[in-house]
This record gives C-alpha cells, structure tokens and sequence, in this order.
C-alpha cells in the first residue's frame, strides 16, 4: 500500500490466476478425504487426516475469499478504470526468505483523475524490467485500487 499524499491508501491488485480457485478446493478436501479413507478403508490416516482438516481447511478458504476478492477488484477496475502509466524509478534486489531472490520496483503512477504518487512492488525479477521504463496501468481513484501490467 502507498499514500500519494492526498490521503488515498493505494492498494495493488495482480490479476487472479488461473487454477486458484482448483488450489483452494484442494486444500479444504485433502483433510477430509484423508479421514474418509481412514473411516471406510481401515487406513492409518486418521491422525494425518484431522492435522490436514485443521491446517489446511482453513487455509484453503482463506485462499479462496482472497481470490474471490482479488477477481471482484479486477472487475472494478476492467469496468471503471482509469488508463495511467506506471514509471520505473528505481530496482533494488532483495532476498525472498534464502530462498530465491525479488526485485523490489519503485514506481511513480500518474493519470488523469488523480494525484500522481509513487509506491513499491515486490515481484520476481523479469528481464523487462529498467529504471525508466513505463508500463501501463488501470488506476480506480475512488477505491484506491491500481493494477499494473507487465
């Protein structure tokens, strides 16, 4: 999130991607599928099964409402977007958990109908990607929500 100094909490949106919705459901069935066939195939899966319920239940929905969520923005934004562009104004490499390093973007967005104002985005590195490069972007001012497209 970045305040453009008008007081709007700018939020990013990514587009939802394709089998989210396949991931989710996944985590909510392996639980009780585990404990299925614990019950009704004698397997040594029941202890498994509820650990599985428990975590990943949760989980899986949490996923879900957050896809749900992103997707219901992306519409607003396909709807009553307004075309902005979005300039790169400096990189800086970081390092995701020792496991793999990002590429933290600093941009400045800028349109007509709102304030110009500037925000990070942390994202994995992409060979495109320069300072002083201009990418396009949708930007809805009255909710705060931009999606930039790379």
């Amino acid at each position: 999130m970045a305040d453009g100094g008008d007081g709007i909490q700018w939020t990013q949106i990514s587009r939802a991607g394709f089998g989210q919705y396949e991931v989710a459901a996944l985590m909510c069935l392996c639980g009780p599928v585990m404990l299925g066939f614990a019950l009704f195939a004698g397997a040594d899966l029941m202890v498994m099964g509820i650990l599985f319920t428990v975590v990943f239940l949760p989980l899986g929905l949490g996923f879900w409402f957050q896809t749900t969520a992103e997707r219901e923005q992306n519409r607003r934004l396909d709807a009553v977007g307004v075309p902005a562009t979005a300039e790169v104004t400096a990189l800086t490499d970081f390092d995701w958990d020792g496991e793999g390093s990002g590429v933290e973007v600093e941009l400045r967005v800028s349109g007509p109908r709102f304030r110009t104002f500037e925000t990070t985005w942390r994202r994995s590195h992409h060979p495109a990607l320069r300072v002083g490069l201009r990418l396009t972007s949708v930007v809805e001012p009255s909710a705060g929500l931009f999606r930039v497209n790379i």
